[in-house]
């Protein structure tokens, strides 16, 4: 069996392609790419096409983690029957993904659930969105530390 992760923002520029960035990282170091497939998605359509904001590429950069090849893509309906789980980074995408599943009366099979539900202990309900504050760091710490209770949780999952 094959776990398939998609994460889920508002532009699929800046957070939810750190995290699939990182998440990726994390499966290749376990040795797990037959095991763990990993996207990400947006929710608007203003950044299709386009690579992660160059925030995102430079704490990437700065902790040796490829983007390669990552474009910024629209969540379709077909992805709530291709990936077990959907990571959305705040309230918002995973209201608007909930829109969606409803708009194309489509039942999930998929892991529905915000990212911070990962890190109950953080008393932070959203990854805070760096494309209006700048703050990719901080998104970066919040995203490393979720991606690794994430990747347990799948190999929990899975029993790898």
């Amino acid at each position: 069996m094959k776990a398939h992760v998609l994460f889920v923002c508002l532009g699929n520029i800046c957070r939810s392609p750190m995290a699939e960035a990182v998440f990726r990282h994390l499966v290749k170091e376990a040795g797990l790419e037959q095991q763990i497939a990993v996207d990400s998605a947006g929710t608007g359509d203003w950044h299709i096409g386009h690579p992660p904001h160059e925030g995102t590429r430079r704490i990437l950069d700065e902790h040796g983690i490829s983007y390669e090849g990552m474009k910024a893509r629209l969540v379709t309906h077909d992805d709530f029957s291709g990936f077990e789980y959907i990571v959305c980074m705040d309230g918002s995408n995973l209201k608007n993904v909930r829109k969606l599943l409803k708009k194309e009366d489509h039942v999930a099979s998929s892991q529905l659930f915000t990212f911070m539900e990962l890190l109950p202990g953080r008393g932070v309900a959203d990854v805070p969105d760096p494309y209006f504050d700048g703050n990719f760091t901080y998104v970066y710490e919040l995203v490393d530390e979720g991606c690794r209770v994430l990747l347990e949780r799948i190999k929990k999952d899975l029993q790898l």
